[in-house]
């Protein structure tokens, strides 16, 4: 039986947390809002010494000029993210700390707790599901949301139910969002940085020459820096003016595939639906040196990096529930080339000990001349681990099952 058209217009809403990472640190750490904040690189002494010197005062008493900041800092370590007040520096998410030093010595330099932004993660989409169930999730810190049929979801196009989800994440969290409401996920993504932070965008269809083609052409996501540069070679610098070209000759100029989808997303147009179910490809786990290591000279040090990834992974993977057959890892060397290798098991595993043999396998067929300054590890082909417990218990024969009881799977 077919399911009929829904009446109502399609309302699609892209929901970005603001500054993620640096908001759940402000709500640890208070007294610096609107200071420039800079949140990146692991650990260090400056951190640990920052906490004993408090004793047992509270950490949103800790005065402002005992934080650690960014001027005189050396080494590797990359921003994860930043304030909005670090950023009118020039400061961004990916930028090495050394740079941004330059840019905003007086910033405050705080480590990153991942497992403080998984915890706000959860939270507030638990709330997003609550209000509007049809939800696909794209990360740690945004989402898609289906308003079409959700009470409230039509109203003022949208804006009605953007507020109320806004309001509830506020009052449970303590941390601001910002949203964007439009027919299809394409421009609802790009409506959520209309008014961030904290703000929310409504887009129509007959919005799209006001509201869109004005824009940059980068501002479509899946155009990126190489496709922005030829685009601008050939003298499209807008979306409007992507859309006055003819499909064919995009299509002559970027291919038959990237050429139509390029020609669509500049009229507005994306089919693609919210996906509710959707599964990780892979997990992985990397880490960038703090100076370059050597596979010989330094193995001691890199074999018990490479170690804690693998148990990182092995974790991450039994907490969301997978088992994965495809073992991989990832080097960059001091000259910033990448290499890869991986290799397939006969079963799938969420074991730590045996995703750092296979691993370690990896690792002898890679080139370990040059120092390293990244490593990383990968599980991939991933099966939910339910799924293959039940594959286990109908197929296998017993000595087989006890084998995989034993491994914890």
């Amino acid at each position: 039986m077919s399911v009929p058209p829904s009446p109502h217009l399609r309302r699609i809403a892209h929901l970005d947390m603001d500054a993620f990472y640096a908001s759940v640190e402000l709500l640890r750490y208070p007294q610096l809002k609107g200071l420039p904040v800079v949140i990146g690189g692991g650990r260090r002494p400056q951190d640990e010494d920052l906490k004993a010197a408090q004793g047992e005062h509270p950490l949103h008493k800790i005065p402002v000029a005992d934080f650690p900041r960014l001027q005189g800092y050396s080494g590797r370590g990359v921003i994860t993210t930043a304030t909005y007040a670090a950023r009118q520096f020039g400061i961004g998410s990916a930028m090495g700390l050394m740079k941004a030093a330059k840019l905003c010595p007086q910033a405050i330099l705080l480590p990153v707790d991942f497992a403080a932004y998984r915890h706000y993660s959860r939270a507030f989409k638990d709330i997003i599901l609550e209000i509007a169930p049809l939800m696909e999730d794209r990360g740690i810190d945004e989402v898609y949301i289906d308003f079409t049929e959700v009470p409230g979801g039509q109203r003022e196009g949208g804006r009605v139910l953007a507020r109320l989800i806004q309001k509830a994440i506020f009052d449970a969290t303590g941390l601001t969002c910002s949203v964007g409401v439009a027919p299809n996920k394409l421009l609802a993504k790009m409506a959520s940085e209309f008014n961030k932070p904290n703000g929310i965008a409504i887009v129509f269809e007959d919005d799209l020459e006001g509201k869109i083609w004005p824009l940059a052409c980068r501002k479509i996501n899946g155009i990126g820096p190489k496709a922005d540069e030829k685009l601008q070679q050939l003298g499209i610098h807008t979306i409007g003016e992507l859309a006055q070209k003819e499909q064919d000759w995009l299509m002559d100029h970027f291919g038959q595939k990237t050429g139509a989808w390029m020609f669509d997303a500049a009229h507005g147009v994306d089919t693609r639906p919210v996906v509710l179910d959707s599964e990780p490809v892979s997990i992985s786990r990397e880490t960038t040196f703090e100076r370059d290591l050597h596979a010989v000279r330094d193995k001691a040090e890199l074999g018990a990096i490479f170690t804690r990834l693998c148990e990182q992974v092995a974790q991450d993977l039994a907490r969301k529930g997978f088992v994965g057959k495809t073992i991989g890892i990832k080097l960059r060397f001091d000259n910033f080339k990448s290499v890869t290798r991986d290799l397939t098991l006969p079963d799938h595993t969420f074991d730590a000990a045996t995703i750092r043999h296979h691993a370690g396998l990896c690792l002898k067929r890679a080139p370990l001349q040059q120092r390293l300054r990244l490593l990383g590890v990968r599980v991939g082909s991933l099966m939910p681990l339910a799924e293959h417990q039940a594959g286990l218990r109908h197929d296998a024969p017993r000595a087989q099952l006890q084998t995989a009881m034993d491994l914890g799977i």
